[in-house]
């Protein structure tokens, strides 16, 4: 089995003994898509229900207190902070499910569940989240009701106290950070290119802009104790995000007795970043984000997979690095427990993140478009978060709430 600290290190390896030479190869890749924003918008479904448009999956543990594990997602991005009483409202009608991968295969082994009411009387009316457990407890919470206030609201934060887990829902700042345009006009540039390093223009990733900044999104924190993941195999778990919609069958107004009175169907899942935006096919997205990780763990998307990396010019290093991320066991985000993690704003210490767990401060792209591009490209220049992070749970910057009179600068960076 590969552990996370071993991919920590292959990571390593690969960005010390990469040699940029003239003869990289960027093949014309017409079904690669343009962007690689995390999992934003990432396929025809997903954009169209934009309430279960899954973003990026977090897990770590608290810099604070490393007995304690922190799993986090954010959903349904750029939310305008003028519109943040209209669209900061969870949908009652889709469930968030974390699947937890326990013993190091493929196969989830165990679910947290979130489901929010209906806001049914006032705008500052919070809804309740109500949470089913690994280990089949609930408990209920309230959301941090957004305001249009010139300062955010206060956020509310739940202990279960048969538990011991906090919880956290509401928007917050985007936390992910890339430039969308730039990566696009780079990608069309190496393809003009044909390979030749000299002929691609250096400048497209060099504009600094943060596409995700100035805008809010939702998010859903837990914090467990780390005792409730004492049977992971080899103090490591692996997690995904899944989020599905409950439709209701009516006939003439009224529900049917006669058939099925509901259904479910998948929108989106997310765990490591990019992977359907970068590495999958239109033709395709929607089949990835309605498949499961055991169908990765089968091959069903490896192919598609490799042959776009090797399109985009990544060496064997690199396909076989991101294999084991998001193939081989399928796509979790996988936490190896015993690396420390430390420092401020949800931790910044070099021994461990990405692709340990994830933290808000990994800069992920940066990481992706090493691996990917052999080194040639090592940044997209967008590098810190246009809101500070904070030092404790849930970590996230503070939303955004909408600008006083006589500001020029909002922070959207497009």
């Amino acid at each position: 089995m590969t552990s996370p600290r071993f991919l920590r290190l292959a990571i390593a390896a690969i960005l010390m003994t990469i040699i940029v030479v003239s003869g990289f190869y960027f093949a014309p890749a017409p079904t690669v898509p343009s962007t690689l924003a995390a999992d934003h918008g990432d396929s025809p479904i997903a954009s169209n229900d934009r309430a279960g448009d899954l973003a990026d999956v977090y897990a770590f543990l608290d810099p604070n207190d490393n007995s304690r594990v922190v799993l986090m997602v954010t959903i349904t991005g750029f939310i305008v902070p003028g519109e943040a009483v209209n669209f900061g409202l969870f949908d009652p009608g889709i469930l968030y499910r974390f699947n937890l991968e326990m013993t190091g295969d493929a196969v989830v082994d165990k679910t947290i569940d979130v489901r929010f009411s209906p806001k049914t009387q006032s705008s500052s009316q919070a809804q309740t989240a109500t949470i089913k457990l690994m280990d089949g407890r609930t408990f209920t919470a309230p959301t941090t009701v957004p305001t249009l206030n010139q300062t955010a609201p206060p956020r509310v934060i739940t202990t279960d106290q048969a538990t011991g887990v906090q919880f956290f829902a509401g928007i917050v700042d985007d936390p992910f950070r890339f430039d969308i345009p730039g990566f696009s006009r780079f990608r069309a540039s190496a393809i003009a290119a044909e390979g030749n390093l000299e002929r691609i223009d250096g400048n497209t990733l060099k504009r600094g802009r943060d596409t995700f900044a100035g805008y809010n999104i939702h998010a859903i924190a837990f914090s467990f104790p780390i005792s409730m993941f004492q049977s992971a195999a080899n103090n490591e778990f692996g997690v995904e995000v899944v989020t599905s919609r409950t439709t209701t069958i009516r006939r003439g107004g009224r529900l049917s007795r006669n058939s099925v009175n509901s259904i479910t169907t998948q929108i989106d899942r997310c765990a490591n970043p990019a992977v359907n935006v970068a590495l999958i096919p239109f033709p395709l997205k929607d089949d990835h984000n309605l498949a499961t990780t055991r169908d990765d763990a089968s091959g069903k998307f490896a192919n598609t997979i490799v042959e776009q990396l090797r399109s985009l010019g990544t060496n064997e290093n690199g396909i076989n690095l991101i294999r084991r991320l998001a193939i081989t066991r399928g796509d979790f985000v996988r936490l190896d427990m015993t690396a420390p993690n430390s420092g401020p704003m949800g931790g910044n210490n070099g021994a461990t993140g990405f692709p340990n767990g994830r933290r808000l401060i990994d800069d992920v792209v940066d990481t992706n478009l090493t691996v990917i591009t052999n080194g040639f490209i090592t940044t997209d220049n967008a590098n810190d978060n246009d809101v500070p992070f904070t030092n404790t749970f849930p970590f996230f910057g503070e939303a955004h709430q909408p600008r006083e009179p006589g500001v020029v600068n909002d922070q959207t960076r497009n």
